[in-house]
C-alpha cells in the first residue's frame, strides 16, 4: 500500500538485487502454480450441508496459500461449496490488490456442477475500485463463475505478485467470512534477515503452531469457524486468526522489547536526523514565512500553513510506471530538496516540517506512529513495519502538540484519525520514547444542518440547507475526494445528503465548496425537496421531526454482537430546523423534549412552536473509539431510545376563527 511509512534498515545489495529481479519478473514461478486441480471426492460433490456450520450458506472445502519471501509472489487456490441460494453469491468473486503495489495473474477458474460435470471459466475479468485512502487505491479483480448453482462447487486460483517491500508486511489470515474445513499454508522466507512469527489472535482449535519443514513454513489448520463481519467494528484482520512473520537486519533478534525499541529508535532517528540536517537552508526558509514579532504560536501557524502548500505525492492521483520511475529517480535525498523542489511524500512533507519548526527555534522532535486502519500497533511484537507514518511532537509554551502536516487536509492541532489514540515512538539520540497520540474531542468534528424549509399543503417540505463539515469531518472528505472531478464531488455531497434524510428526497448542490483548504470548514449549500414529509390525518398533518436522521436510523438494531465497537473519531451530529407552515395552519403539538446523557453518549431534541412555524433543534454527541462488546447493550438501548425520539411527531391543525380573532 502506497503510504507515509518508515523502512527498516536496507537488505544487502545482493537481497536488493534479488528483489530487483523479482520485480523484473525473472524468479522461477512456484511449482504449484503448474499443478493440476485438486480432485472432487463423491461426498464433497454430494454434501447438502456442513453440521459444523448448519446455516452455513456456502463454505471453504479447501484454501491453499504458499507465500514466497524470497519472489515477493504467493499463490491461491480456493474451492467453496454452494449450498442455499444465498451462496450463489460467491460465484461472483473478488479478489483485491493494492494498485501499483501489487499484481493479480493467472486467474483460472472453473464450476464444479452438482452432476459432476465441469464449466471453464473462460469470460471477462474486470478491475473494480473498492476504496481509497492514505494514498493508496484498492481495487479488486472480478468476474463471475458460469453456471454455478445450489450443490456446484466453485474453485478458483491465482497469482499475486507484490512489491519487495511486502517482505516486512508478510502474513497469513487464516479466518474467513466463510467456515472453512481445511486450510494448507505455506512460506519460503527471505533468507537475507531473521525471522520471527506470532498468532496475536491464537489459532483455530486443535491447531498445531506453524512449524519449519526445509525451506519453508507450514501451518495446516481445520473447521475454522467463520468470521463474522458487523458494523462500526475495528479492523477486520485485527480480530481475525493469523499469523505475522516479523523480519529484522539483526542476525540475533532482540529478546527484550525494551532493548529492541531503543535500538530501533536509535538508528531511526539518525536516519531522520541526516535527511533534515540543514539548518542555515532553513533558517532562510522560515524567515520567508514568519514575521520577527511573531509569537511562537504564530510561527508554529504559518509553517504549518505554508507545508500544507508543499505538492505532496502520496496522496496525488494514480501514476503510470514511467512517471512513478522518474519520481523515484529525482526523489528528494534531503529537506532543503523538498523547499527547493515544492515536493515531497507525505513522509518528506512531515519532516521538512520538522526541520522548519527548529530552524525557528521551537522544540519539536520526530515521531513515528502505526495507523489503525488496518491493525492495532503492538510494541511487544518488536515489529517496526507496522510504524507506517510519521508526526511532529511540538513543546509549545508548555503545551504539547502532535501535529502531521504531510496528511494533506489535516486542521492544525488534530491529527488524521488513523494516528489518534495510538503509540507514538518519539525519537531522540538516546533511544526515545513511546507516547500515546490524543482522541480529539467531539466538538472538534462536527457535521451541522441548518435548514430553512416550508411546509407545503400536501406535505412535501421544500427550501434550502446548509451543511458545515468541521475538523475531522471535512478533512476525510476533502482528502477521499482530492483527486475528483467537480460532477464526482457534486455527486458524493448530494449522495451523503440523501444518506443524513430517511426518506426519497430530491437535491441540488447551489454552491461550489472549498475543496482546497485544510483550515477552514467544508459548507455544501443544497435545495432540498422531500416529498410526502407530513402525513395527512383529517384535517390534521403529522410530521416527525427527526429530519436528519439517517444517520443513526439503522445503527445497532441487532440483539447480539460479537465483535467490539469501533468508532474512527468522536464527533457531533447538530441539526438546526426551521419549517414555516401553510397559511392557516399552526402547531397544536409538540412532543415534550428528550434529553439523555451517558458521557460517552449524548442526545438532545427539543421541538418549538412558533408563530406560523416549528423550530427543531437535534444533537448527537459519540465520544467513543473503542468499547467491549459487552456494553452493546447500553449503545444499543442508546441507538433505539434516539430512534424513538426522531420517530415523534408534530401535530398541525388548521388555526379556528377564535384563534384568527
Amino acid at each position: 500500500m502506497e503510504r507515509k511509512g518508515y523502512f527498516v534498515p536496507r537488505p544487502s545489495r545482493r537481497s536488493a538485487a534479488a528483489a530487483l529481479l523479482c520485480l523484473l519478473g525473472l524468479c522461477a514461478m512456484s511449482a504449484a502454480s503448474a499443478a493440476d486441480w485438486l480432485p472432487v471426492t463423491p461426498e464433497e460433490l454430494h454434501m447438502t450441508s456442513e453440521p459444523k456450520a448448519p446455516d452455513a450458506p456456502a463454505i471453504y472445502l479447501y484454501r491453499q496459500v504458499d507465500r514466497s519471501d524470497v519472489d515477493s509472489e504467493e499463490s491461491v487456490y480456493v474451492r467453496i461449496k454452494i449450498l442455499t441460494e444465498e451462496g450463489r453469491r460467491y460465484a461472483d468473486v473478488e479478489i483485491p490488490f493494492v494498485k501499483g503495489n501489487e499484481t493479480i495473474r493467472a486467474i483460472e477458474a472453473r464450476t464444479i456442477r452438482p452432476d459432476g460435470s465441469i464449466v471453464r471459466f473462460d469470460g471477462t475479468v474486470y478491475d473494480k475500485p473498492i476504496v481509497s485512502a492514505r494514498g493508496a487505491k484498492l481495487l479488486a479483480k472480478t468476474f463471475t463463475m458460469p453456471r454455478a448453482e445450489i450443490g456446484s462447487i466453485i474453485e478458483f486460483r491465482f497469482h499475486r505478485y507484490q512489491s519487495s517491500a511486502y517482505v516486512f508486511d508478510s502474513h497469513w489470515i487464516l479466518s474467513q467470512d466463510l467456515f472453512t474445513r481445511y486450510a494448507r499454508f505455506s512460506l519460503e522466507p527471505s533468507g537475507y534477515f531473521s525471522l520471527m512469527w506470532s498468532w496475536p489472535r491464537g489459532l483455530p482449535d486443535g491447531a498445531g503452531p506453524p512449524a519449519k519443514e526445509g525451506n519453508r513454513i507450514r501451518l495446516e489448520v481445520h473447521d475454522v469457524p467463520a468470521f463474522v463481519s458487523e458494523e462500526y467494528s475495528p479492523p477486520e484482520n485485527e480480530l481475525k486468526y493469523r499469523v505475522d512473520f516479523i523480519y529484522s537486519a539483526d542476525a540475533v533478534p532482540e529478546k527484550i522489547p525494551a532493548a529492541f525499541w531503543k535500538k530501533f529508535a536509535k538508528a531511526a532517528y539518525r536516519k531522520v536526523d541526516s535527511f533534515i540536517d540543514r539548518r542555515k537552508a532553513m533558517e532562510r526558509a522560515v524567515q520567508k514565512i514568519v514575521a520577527p514579532g511573531d509569537s511562537p504560536e504564530q510561527k508554529l501557524r504559518k509553517i504549518y500553513a505554508r507545508t500544507q502548500q508543499i505538492l505532496n505525492t502520496s496522496f496525488g492521483s494514480q501514476k503510470s510506471e514511467l512517471e512513478q520511475q522518474r519520481e523515484k529517480r529525482d526523489a528528494p535525498r534531503n529537506v532543503e530538496d523538498v523547499w527547493e523542489k515544492g515536493q515531497g511524500d507525505g513522509l518528506q512533507v512531515t519532516w521538512l516540517f520538522l526541520a522548519l519548526v527548529r530552524a525557528a527555534g521551537i522544540q519539536a522532535d520526530p515521531a513515528l506512529v502505526s495507523t489503525r486502519d488496518r491493525y492495532f500497533f503492538d510494541p511487544r511484537m518488536m515489529n517496526p513495519w507496522p510504524l507506517n507514518a510519521n508526526i511532529v511532537v511540538v513543546n509549545l509554551e508548555g503545551r504539547q502538540l502532535f501535529l502531521d502536516p504531510g496528511v494533506p487536509f489535516t486542521p492544525f492541532g488534530l491529527l488524521p484519525w488513523t494516528e489518534t489514540a495510538v503509540l507514538a515512538l518519539r525519537l531522540d539520540k538516546g533511544g526515545g520514547e513511546w507516547l500515546p497520540t490524543p482522541l480529539p474531542k467531539p466538538a472538534d468534528s462536527r457535521v451541522e444542518h441548518d435548514a430553512a424549509l416550508q411546509l407545503q399543503s400536501g406535505g412535501t417540505l421544500e427550501g434550502q440547507v446548509t451543511v458545515t463539515f468541521t475538523g475531522l469531518e471535512a478533512a476525510w472528505r476533502r482528502l477521499q475526494e482530492r483527486n475528483e472531478d467537480d460532477t464526482d464531488r457534486r455527486q458524493f455531497l448530494e449522495d451523503q445528503l440523501r444518506s443524513d434524510i430517511p426518506a426519497g428526497i430530491d437535491v441540488t448542490l447551489t454552491n461550489t465548496p472549498d475543496w482546497a483548504a485544510w483550515d477552514a470548514p467544508l459548507v455544501a449549500e443544497y435545495h432540498l425537496r422531500v416529498p410526502g414529509w407530513a402525513i395527512s390525518a383529517g384535517q390534521r398533518q403529522l410530521m416527525k421531526i427527526g429530519l436528519f436522521a439517517g444517520a443513526e436510523a439503522h445503527m445497532f438494531e441487532h440483539a447480539a454482537r460479537v465483535q467490539p465497537l469501533y468508532f474512527s473519531f468522536p464527533y457531533q451530529h447538530a441539526d438546526e430546523v426551521t419549517i414555516t407552515l401553510p397559511a392557516g395552519r399552526s402547531v397544536s403539538s409538540t412532543p415534550k423534549p428528550r434529553k439523555m446523557d451517558m458521557k460517552v453518549l449524548a442526545f438532545d431534541l427539543d421541538a418549538q412552536a412558533r408563530v406560523g412555524a416549528v423550530h427543531f433543534e437535534r444533537d448527537v454527541t459519540v465520544n467513543m473509539s473503542l468499547v467491549e462488546s459487552r456494553f452493546y447493550g447500553q449503545i444499543r438501548d442508546f441507538f433505539q431510545s434516539v430512534r424513538s425520539g426522531d420517530a415523534q411527531q408534530v401535530v398541525i391543525s388548521p388555526v379556528t376563527a377564535a384563534a384568527l380573532h
